[in-house]
């Protein structure tokens, strides 16, 4: 009870020592938005008038994630802390607020949170209170501000983000961006892993055909001819880049390589090793 009291004498004292200069959206102007509604990132903004813009996003990974960002106007001219508060409308009467975190005010940049703290920010929206941070103003001594997170108009937009975000891909580009892929003998047929290496690649590019350029590097084991090894391996890479085409990916960004049974990454003394060297070495980039 007396740090409940201690922190409502601290924000009073907050709102009372200097102008206190607010942001949030009135209940009618609240629009929450969903947008990059894809497979590959989710994003749930709020307009802040005259502020800016408040923005929630999670993008494909093998880890669930999330992301605040404060989208400001006019970025900070100093550094300093914000303190981030859930606080209860008015039609709450007798409801505390709550403090969720700190957030650290960086020179020149726009202000973000964690993880946890973004998504217990959500979670204090969904139950209607309003994220509001309170800081020293940068250009005014004598002003402080806050900005505030309608809840109002939120919760339809939320659940729309909540299903984009279980909808992500489980990986990111960075997961597939350099593949290995292995083949049978003497085939142009993959190995189970590698044909769901090459599936995860579809289902990527099949939300993201922004690729710059794609290399493939074609190889064989060293048995049989050396002539045939080579013809193997072109074959082997001509064969992924015909996948890369029905994906959307523009073939004359795709560069094929067959080097045969060179440069090996085993020795070709068993079987196992041998089928290490039967191989498509896939490196992609994007801008």
């Amino acid at each position: 009870m007396r740090i409940v009291i201690l922190i409502l004498v601290a924000i009073l004292s907050f709102a009372s020592s200097a102008g206190l200069r607010q942001y949030a959206a009135s209940v009618e102007n609240s629009d929450w938005e969903v947008s990059n509604n894809n497979r590959l990132e989710c994003m749930l903004s709020h307009n802040i008038p005259g502020y800016g813009e408040a923005n929630f996003t999670s993008f494909a990974s093998k880890q669930l994630n999330m992301e605040f960002e404060l989208d400001m106007l006019r970025l900070p001219k100093n550094y300093g802390v914000a303190a981030v508060y859930a606080v209860p409308p008015n039609w709450m009467p007798g409801q505390m607020q709550r403090l969720i975190s700190d957030m650290t005010i960086r020179k020149q940049y726009n202000g973000d949170l964690p993880e946890k703290a973004a998504w217990t920010m959500l979670s204090e929206l969904e139950k209607g209170y309003w994220p509001t941070l309170y800081y020293q103003d940068w250009y005014n001594d004598y002003d402080k501000v806050s900005v505030g997170l309608n809840a109002s108009n939120f919760a339809q937009p939320y659940q729309e983000f909540a299903e984009c975000v279980a909808n992500l891909l489980p990986f990111s580009f960075d997961d597939i961006s350099y593949t290995v892929l292995s083949y049978k003998k003497n085939s142009v047929d993959l190995n189970k892993y590698s044909q769901k290496r090459l599936a995860m690649i579809g289902d990527y590019l099949k939300e993201d055909t922004d690729i710059e350029l794609v290399l493939l590097d074609g190889y064989s084991d060293s048995y049989g001819g050396r002539w045939t090894n080579k013809q193997l391996s072109i074959r082997r890479a001509v064969e992924i880049k015909s996948f890369f085409r029905e994906m959307g990916v523009d073939p004359t960004r795709v560069q094929v390589i067959g080097h045969g049974e060179r440069r090996h990454v085993a020795p070709n003394t068993t079987e196992m090793s041998r089928a290490k060297n039967r191989r498509v070495v896939i490196r992609m980039t994007k801008p």
